[in-house]
């Protein structure tokens, strides 16, 4: 749930009417639930044949809420897409795993197939014309079967599906991503280009009637066995004006369109990356078993062992950097990834100092069959009381410093102490990776004020971004000299947590200031060719 920080996101857009549920989807006017034995390896469905858009307006904002109800249903097997790039200067390649004579083995799909971690390039061309079959615009979208709303459409489908609950592109520095539709399982596919759902171009219909023709790619109707004679769907749309809900109708109509994809909001502060739009006072692993620490904490501590499964923590460069001015004062803000590519997750507990507002917490190791092997101190948590905070910190996680050219210490940020979560999908494809994290926020990571003890994960595969866009954790730059300065983000600052390699913890970005106070201009240079 990551994408640059300051952006408007807009909504992957909200159906109001439209049908849903797996026994809605069709596939050539025959039910899903009631479909042929041998159903095609894939399907392109519709929900419904029309759907009514709420178009909102509010303070010369903009926002449609609109949903055509697309659909990509798998067959007998699974749809899987594995795509990973060796390095930031290398293209990514990706691999579909199909199932021959019982075995699964890996094809590689045509060169091009995928540009970035948004999923299958062009996988969908959608074409809107209005009443008088005028058209108005016309786009593609990507797919990759990663969608929050995915659910079984026949009965002998299986009970869950192992695949991530989204595509994975948001951070600039993604390694490897893993997409998948389980068999028998639908998949939402994007009705609008992915550069709109990042905020970066409008898209609005005015009231009216259209229609919408969506057609899947010839190339992949034949890559991926989509029957020819149903890759094209068309919807009618009718766009109607909600605006006189006024602000408390738009509020609505964004909070419902992030919480059917979260992935859409723009993070507007520090936390966001965490929470999504969750309530930050409700702390779920206060309560659910499989986030709640022991009851005490461990009578006797084992060395970490020498050999067997760590955590190997790694930073990646600073991203999504901006200058900001507030209060007559300039800020660098920007946000910092730290991931572990390890052989086991970094899992850390926290036990309460009765009656205090600190823990002592301890990491643990297992070995390779996941069982518990040792524990060994790691620093403490304590609990931050501010609002949008409200949570337990874990203190020895990461340091986020701005070096000066010649590497010396120019600025600390305030932030020093971290809820751990599974906000990105950095590598997915690395041996291990967990695809479907649960703590994926503070709502799942961070705990109550009120309990004894907590546990804070970071699983194989996964990062934790925190965007530092808050005046005393941002870069305070007023008074600095003009000149080349390094973001460094720095994870396992004091060497507390025990892990494969330290040799990359830390990972520098250059940026370049200059201008005037007051009027502060901020230059950054791409990093392994990479912009973000």
């Amino acid at each position: 749930m990551t994408e640059p920080m300051n952006r408007r996101g807009r909504s992957r857009l909200l159906t109001a009417g439209a049908v849903t549920g797996a026994l809605a989807l069709t596939a050539a006017g025959v039910g899903v639930a009631q479909a042929a034995a041998t159903p095609p390896a894939l399907s392109f469905v519709a929900a419904t044949s029309a759907v009514t858009a709420e178009r909102y307006e509010s303070d010369g904002e903009v926002w449609l809420s609109f949903d055509l109800g697309l659909h990509v249903i798998a067959g007998k097997d699974p749809f899987e897409i594995w795509a990973r790039r060796t390095g930031y200067d290398k293209p990514i390649v990706a691999e579909q795993v199909v199932v021959q004579n019982g075995k699964k083995k890996k094809v590689a799909l045509p060169a091009g197939t995928v540009s970035d971690f948004n999923g299958l390039k062009d996988f969908t061309k959608i074409t809107i014309v209005d009443e008088a079959g005028k058209p108005v615009t016309e786009y593609t979208t990507a797919f990759c079967g990663n969608t929050w709303g995915s659910a079984r459409t026949r009965p002998d489908a299986p009970a869950t599906s192992p695949y991530p609950t989204n595509c994975g592109g948001y951070n600039p520095f993604t390694l490897g991503a893993v997409w998948g539709v389980q068999a028998g399982w639908n998949a939402a596919v994007p009705d609008r280009p992915f550069s709109d759902r990042r905020g970066d171009d409008d898209f609005d219909l005015p009231v009216g009637r259209y229609t919408a023709t969506a057609t899947v790619d010839p190339a992949y109707q034949k890559l991926f066995g989509i029957p020819a004679k149903s890759a094209t769907v068309s919807v009618g749309v009718t766009v109607v004006d909600a605006s006189d809900e006024g602000k408390g109708g738009l509020a609505r109509a964004k909070k419902a369109d992030v919480a059917a994809d979260p992935g859409l909001a723009a993070p507007a502060d520090e936390h966001s990356l965490h929470t999504g739009q969750g309530d930050a006072t409700r702390q779920v692993s206060s309560y659910l078993p499989e986030f709640r620490a022991p009851a005490k904490r461990p009578a006797t501590l084992k060395a970490a062992p020498g050999s067997g499964p760590k955590p190997d923590l790694k930073s990646l460069p600073a991203w999504g950097i901006e200058l900001s001015e507030e209060d007559g004062k300039s800020y660098v803000n920007f946000g910092a990834t730290v991931w572990n590519a390890g052989t086991s997750p970094l899992l850390v507990d926290g036990f309460r100092r009765s009656g205090t507002e600190l823990m002592d917490a301890y990491q643990y190791f297992f070995d390779a069959k996941g069982n518990q092997v040792g524990s060994k101190e790691a620093g403490t948590m304590e609990w931050d009381p501010r609002e949008g905070h409200k949570h337990w910190h874990f203190t020895d996680f990461a340091q986020y410093n701005l070096l000066s050219s010649d590497q010396k210490l120019a600025v600390r940020s305030g932030k020093e102490a971290f809820c751990l979560a599974n906000t990105d999908a950095v590598d997915y494809t690395i041996t291990g990776a967990k695809w479907r994290p649960e703590n994926t926020s503070l709502e799942t990571s961070c705990g109550a004020d009120t309990v004894v003890a907590v546990r804070e994960v970071l699983d194989i595969g996964n990062g934790d971004t925190y965007s530092q866009s808050r005046p005393g954790q941002s870069f305070e730059i007023t008074d600095l000299p003009n000149g080349t300065y390094h973001i460094q983000v720095l994870a396992n600052p004091d060497n507390k947590l025990a892990e494969l390699s330290t040799t990359n913890n830390s990972a520098l970005r250059e940026i370049i200031l200059g201008g005037t106070p007051g009027a502060r201009t901020l230059t950054v240079p791409p990093v392994h060719g990479i912009e973000g």
